[in-house]
């Protein structure tokens, strides 16, 4: 690639010149600053505004400390600095969203703003995944080649990605703990007071929870959305009673799985299962984000909906990454454990168990076709 072809075109008055195979950067002309001459003190340097000298003069190989410079490690370093780099956006956007959510009334713009970030951070997410492609050209034997000199710093003390969990919304009592690596005692004084004051805020899921519990139109006048739920669910029931009476094993089968609508047609037996820990959003709460899927069609839950379902896929590829992470630790380490005492075990079962917002992705389990839907009335 020639000089020009490696020209930036999409930035105005901003052209650089990189050549062949190598990092380092010849020319630099900004707002058409000539060639060789520095820029004004007063102009803005894009160099300068990235901070790049800091950026990229910040991979200290610890092979090359010692002496004997193992080529794949500036590459592993690289890639999980880039991973950081983006834990970041994505506790920014977070944040955000969290703050619009935590307002006792969430208008249409702030739903518009949410989404938007909710979007880039789900974005971001995919591209994560996708860099495990990259991070898996490194072989087991290539990483055995300074795996040791990493220890005992582990990925397990990637104190952003625990502040991503807090404050989505995964609660403490649900995390799988390793026996004499918590996080108190393998990480720094000042990150340990931020992972303990980022579990006592309240996270997306606290948030989102009082937000659908307060959602309109469920017990408003006529519009008893619950219990005209409730009945055209029975009345269903009903109808396929009769259908299987000749059939007592289908019929015996139909029963048992009804048991499913038990707690969202009894608040009671709803607040039990939370009880027991197998729910966390509240009834109203779900109820409302039920109420928003089956009448997602109507202008008023549109945006609603679009949220509701961004938070679900930023759910699911969180948990995408969670498989993939494990299956990569598996591929690269077998049976091994990490250098945090975690491995391939124990990521799988964190992709299996890490779930805010599992009680979202079971709302399908109660939704109506649209022509057995009670009316709508806009209020």
């Amino acid at each position: 690639m020639t000089p020009d072809e490696s020209t930036n075109q999409g930035t105005e008055g901003l052209i650089v010149r990189l050549p062949d195979m190598t990092p380092d950067v010849t020319e630099l002309v900004v707002d058409g600053t000539p060639e060789g001459e520095t820029p004004s003190d007063n102009v803005l340097y894009y160099w300068d505004y990235l901070r790049l000298d800091d950026i990229l003069n910040a991979q200290h190989p610890k092979s090359a400390e010692r002496g004997r410079e193992v080529h794949d490690e500036f590459f592993f370093i690289v890639v999980h600095q880039t991973y950081e780099l983006w834990f970041k956006q994505i506790i920014v956007e977070l944040d955000t969203v969290r703050a619009i959510f935590a307002d006792q009334t969430v208008d249409d713009r702030g739903l518009s703003i949410a989404l938007s970030r909710l979007a880039r951070i789900n974005a971001i997410q995919r591209l994560l995944v996708h860099q495990l492609d990259v991070l898996e050209t490194l072989t087991p034997l290539d990483f055995l080649e300074f795996r040791s000199l990493l220890l005992p710093a582990s990925g397990f003390q990637s104190v952003q990605f625990r502040l991503i969990e807090n404050k989505f919304g995964l609660p403490q009592h649900a995390r799988i703990t390793i026996e004499g690596h918590d996080y108190s005692s393998t990480l720094r004084g000042d990150h340990v007071e931020l992972l303990k004051r980022s579990e006592t805020e309240p996270s997306l899921f606290d948030n989102v929870n009082r937000w659908l519990s307060r959602t309109p139109f469920v017990t408003v006048g006529d519009d008893r959305f619950i219990s005209d739920y409730c009945g055209v669910v029975r009345a269903r029931h009903d109808a396929t009673r009769a259908t299987l009476a000749a059939h007592p094993e289908q019929l015996a089968m139909f029963e048992a799985s009804l048991k499913k609508f038990d707690a969202v047609l009894d608040e009671s037996a709803w607040n039990e299962e939370i009880g027991r820990g197998s729910r966390r959003l509240s009834y109203a709460a779900f109820m409302g984000a039920l109420q928003i899927f089956l009448y997602r069609d109507e202008p008023v839950f549109h945006l609603p909906s679009r949220v509701l379902t961004a938070i679900i896929d930023i759910d699911e590829v969180l948990t995408l990454w969670r498989q993939r992470h494990a299956l990569m630790a598996h591929r690269m380490l077998g049976r091994l454990t990490g250098t945090a005492g975690s491995g391939y075990d124990y990521l799988d079962e964190t992709a299996r168990r890490y779930s805010p917002f599992r009680d979202l992705f079971d709302v399908s389990t109660y939704l109506l076709p649209r022509d057995l839907l009670p009316p709508w009335r806009d209020r």
